[in-house]
């Protein structure tokens, strides 16, 4: 019993990282969703979202301005979430520009000044991206060409995470491995969660906006609800740089946790497989399985200690796992090692875990995340 109890753990760590991929793999053999891609120019609305943003958005608005996309076709509003510092004031330098400021009396999150500046929103097509994410030029014309197909319900740019040395950092293959992940939902059917720091969506799909709820994930789902799907363009790319603190980083990651497993169980609906199909299947593997990957961990090392003190083949695996979580240890304690791969795939991984069983445990203890302060990077 203790053996099927390690192997089914095991098996079931294997499928959400390795199995769900190579069972889209398999199913693209037989069938794809091609994206009606066409040079489209529709009247936008750019919402960037800011609290206390200062030191960077200026040079946010700035490369905003500089998107290839007629003037007269976008709409820019920075909607500031109660900023107490001069983040108001720079915006407001930019009126003659046709920067639109909102902002809020009080501070109420991320998603709350989304919804309202989506209340004076005038785009077919609504922008959503964050302060510290830069774009290149054509960024916009990429992602708005995917609504040329009337199934498109909502667009997921593609993330390039950059070192404080301007070079992919080693967090970039965890986000390499998500991106090629959403390419082949994108192919097969539909993504299951977008890029919260750069994502588009048809205005209709966002009407029932909530301040409760993680706005990125949320907005996919809606669209499947629509009968819509979101995709995922490899040209629309955001680039941001990696938090240089672990710590703030940590808690970056447990708040992502907990705002997405809210928005989960509030669409427990999804997981009916007659009423959504593949997506249901999607939904599951994506984001449950993920999310219960460090209790399988769990799992897997206590079944594994206890069946190593009478098998050697048990004692190597065990031994293997313990190596494993040490590495990963001395990578969290000695930063300076981030360059050594073997050391900090490891770490990364378990840090990744480790966010994911904090965010489990304050979901059980009932927080919910409506604030959001900007991590530091």
């Amino acid at each position: 019993m203790l053996e099927a109890i390690f192997t089914g753990s095991v098996i079931m760590i294997f499928y959400a990282y390795v199995g769900y991929p190579l069972s889209l793999m398999l199913l693209g053999l037989f069938r794809r969703k091609i994206t009606k891609k066409q040079s489209i120019l529709p009247k936008v609305s750019f919402i960037i979202t800011a609290h206390n943003e200062e030191k960077r958005i200026k040079k946010k608005i700035e490369n905003t301005l500089e998107l290839d996309y007629p003037r007269e076709r976008i709409q820019i509003i920075v909607s500031s979430d109660a900023s107490t510092d001069l983040t108001n004031a720079i915006v407001k330098s930019f009126e003659n520009k046709g920067i639109l400021l909102l902002a809020m009396k009080d501070r109420r999150g991320k998603e709350r000044a989304q919804k309202e500046a989506l209340k004076i929103a005038n785009g077919e097509i609504i922008i959503f991206s964050d302060v510290a994410t830069m774009l290149d030029t054509q960024a916009l014309k990429a992602i708005i060409s995917n609504f040329a197909d009337s199934k498109v319900g909502c667009v997921s740019s593609e993330d390039r995470m950059i070192g404080l040395d301007g070079k992919p950092c080693t967090e970039g293959i965890y986000v390499q491995y998500e991106m090629s992940l959403r390419r082949l939902e994108s192919k097969i059917n539909s993504l299951v969660g977008l890029s919260g720091s750069f994502f588009a969506a048809r205005k209709e799909v966002c009407q029932d906006f909530s301040e409760e709820l993680q706005s990125d994930f949320r907005t996919v789902l809606t669209s499947v609800k629509l009968g819509l799907r979101g995709v995922s363009d490899p040209q629309a790319i955001g680039y941001y740089q990696d938090v240089p603190d672990d710590k703030e980083e940590f808690d970056r990651k447990v708040r992502t946790v907990l705002r997405g497993i809210t928005v989960f169980f509030r669409h427990l609906e999804l997981l009916n497989v007659f009423g959504y199909g593949f997506f249901s299947y999607q939904y599951f593997c994506h984001k449950l399985l993920r999310w219960l990957v460090p209790v399988f961990l769990s799992i897997a090392f206590v079944s594994n200690a206890i069946l190593a003190l009478g098998s050697l083949v048990f004692l190597i695996l065990f031994i293997g796992q313990l190596t494993f979580y040490s590495l990963a240890v001395i990578g969290w304690r000695m930063n300076n090692l981030s360059s050594n791969r073997l050391i900090k795939i490891p770490m990364y991984f378990l840090v990744v875990n480790a966010s994911i069983l904090v965010g489990w445990w304050k979901y059980l203890a009932g927080h919910r995340v409506v604030m959001w302060q900007p991590s530091e990077r």
